[in-house]
């Protein structure tokens, strides 16, 4: 039975990283007594950390514990080479190199792939959505101004010329046009909406 200074040096951590696994219910069952008079199986503490510490954990200054308990784990399984560990259903080990391995291939490949998007970007290959859609919204609206505008003017021709009223002239070309409108934002609505994505589109987003 260890200490919580004793557990810290086999695993390759500090005094408060054990307080840590303590608070977080990491090291639950795996100790007698309370305070200082609290002694660790580390039969059991290897076990449970084995399978408690998730893969990001597990790298950077994670790595030291991960080799501790990978240690820890060939000294008590005498005579069975390290690896050889069967693998139900291809599940890896908690202790197997190739799941820390495994780890680092995702963080690696994840870190590639974001940094492949930020170059596309600054190189302008794509720009941001949120950015398409606020300037097709501006450029939209100004669109919809200027239109709105040549139907009043439009309106007072009518007027002028063929001596009707003009506020009834612009009430009727408006109605029209903002009926016209909402047709059309809920056909263009529902097209959007049926869009599929292209095979470079759904790579570029995964």
């Amino acid at each position: 039975m260890l200490n919580a200074t004793q557990l810290a040096d086999r695993l390759g951590v500090s005094k408060a990283r054990v307080s840590q696994y303590l608070s977080e219910g990491k090291l639950a069952g795996c100790y007698q007594g309370e305070g200082r008079g609290r002694r660790f199986d580390l039969s059991k503490v290897q076990a449970a950390l084995q399978g408690r510490l998730d893969p990001g954990q597990m790298l950077g200054n994670g790595a030291s514990t991960r080799q501790a308990l990978t240690d820890l784990a060939d000294t008590s399984e005498t005579g069975k080479p390290r690896g050889a560990a069967s693998r139900p259903d291809g599940v890896l080990s908690p202790r197997d190199p190739d799941r820390y391995e495994l780890a680092r291939i995702q963080n690696a490949e994840e870190d590639a792939r974001r940094k492949r998007r930020d170059n596309e970007r600054d190189e302008g290959r794509w720009v941001l959505a949120e950015e398409v859609e606020r300037a097709t919204a501006k450029l939209t609206a100004r669109e919809i101004g200027r239109f709105e505008t040549v139907l009043r003017d439009g309106a007072r021709a009518v007027a002028d010329r063929l001596g009707v009223d003009f506020r009834e002239a612009r009430q009727i070309l408006m109605q029209t046009w903002r009926a016209h409108r909402g047709e059309r934002t809920d056909h263009l609505t529902g097209e959007a909406e049926r869009t599929i994505m292209t095979d470079a589109e759904r790579e570029a987003n995964g």
